[in-house]
């Protein structure tokens, strides 16, 4: 029974993770004179714009998955190479933004509502925002590594010289494959920097409750 109320209080979570940062690709891009998610309906908050169903189970099911990728006009750029490295970053940093203000709720969560709710009603709502924070955290980790189709990847064809892009082209071919060997038989590798982060997101939050 706890773990099927975790998967469900798991969904709120992967929803705004999801949704503010593709959304964070997408003002960024705006902003820089790429129209081409505003006309795709990508400037939104709404999360249906966001989800792509296969990368939402499997973010459901082992805290690692994808969304529907917002498709951007590099052309459209002043600066071709960092204004589309600015969009490529604007996702993780969105994620890494949203958990810390998640971090900062729940120290004043925890200090105001520990003794004035009723226990199973703390336990939920507790469980649903360390959620937001732990999921925010795992998808900024896993968008940063350098694979193709994740942000990592991106980032790294902005910055290195263009000879990279040929091999790029050819690991493209073989994205979906990476990425579940990723997801099946790299959390591992993946959880010690998430773990890290998160550890310092719950002090954050420790910080601000003996702060009141």
């Amino acid at each position: 029974m706890d773990k099927i109320l975790n998967i469900f209080l798991t969904i709120p979570a992967i929803l705004i993770a999801f949704t503010f940062h593709e959304y964070a690709h997408a003002k960024v891009a705006d902003m820089l004179g790429d129209n081409t998610p505003k006309f795709e309906g990508r400037l939104t908050l709404n999360p249906i714009a966001h989800i792509d169903p296969m990368g939402f189970l499997m973010i459901l099911l082992f805290r690692f998955g994808w969304t529907k990728p917002v498709r951007t006009n590099p052309s459209a750029y002043k600066n071709y190479y960092k204004d589309d490295l600015k969009v490529s970053i604007a996702g993780i940093c969105a994620n890494l933004v949203v958990a810390i203000v998640f971090s900062i709720l729940f120290g004043i969560f925890v200090r105001f509502a520990f003794n004035v709710l009723p226990e199973s009603y703390y336990s939920v709502i507790s469980l649903m925002i360390s959620n937001i924070i732990a999921i925010n955290i795992s998808f900024a980790v896993f968008n940063l590594l350098p694979i193709p189709g994740l942000d990592g990847f991106k980032i790294l064809e902005d910055l290195m010289p263009k000879k990279f892009n040929k091999i790029g082209d050819k690991l493209y071919r073989y994205q979906m494959l990476i990425l579940l060997g990723i997801i099946f038989f790299g959390g591992f590798i993946i959880s010690v920097p998430v773990n890290f982060l998160y550890g310092k997101a719950i002090k954050l939050a420790s910080i601000v409750f003996t702060m009141f």
